[in-house]
This record gives C-alpha cells, structure tokens and sequence, in this order.
C-alpha cells in the first residue's frame, strides 16, 4: 500500500509543482518529478529539524510539491530555461 501513495503523491505533487511553476510535461515527467521532490523536500524538512511534518498524506503531498518546485528551479537555473 506504501508504494502506490507514494506513486499518487508522486504524480500529484508533479503536476502541482507543474502549474506553480508553468512548466509543461505528462504524467511519467511529474512522477518523476514528485518522487525526486519528495526525496528532496524529505532532505530538506530533515534538515531544518521538522520532525513533526511529513506523516500524513497532506504533509506528504505538500512537502513532495515543495521539493519538486524547487527541483523544477534547480533544473531550469542548471539549464538556463525559461518558463514556458
């Protein structure tokens, strides 16, 4: 059961951090995205020492949506890119 929240936050926190950052991909992209965000947002929330966020399924999406966003800036700076 693990895997398919995750494969669900995944795609929604993708497409979400999509329209935030008016980037255009499908479905694999945003899985790709939302999953490599929620590892990157995981990191991050660590890492500020909040222990507390992340354990239910709108933290889940919430802190997967914030490392995609900013996976998605880290991405475009690398690139040079323009928002579309």
């Amino acid at each position: 059961m693990g895997l398919i929240i995750s494969i669900v936050v995944g795609i929604l926190a993708g497409f979400i951090a999509e329209k935030v950052m008016n980037s255009n991909g499908g479905m694999w992209t945003n899985l790709f995205v939302g999953i490599l965000g929620g590892i990157l947002g995981g990191m991050v929330v660590s890492l500020l020492g909040l222990s507390y966020i992340g354990e239910g399924f709108v933290d889940r999406v919430v802190v997967s949506t914030c490392g995609a966003v900013l996976l998605l800036a880290i991405w475009r700076a690398i690139k040079g890119t323009k928002p579309a």
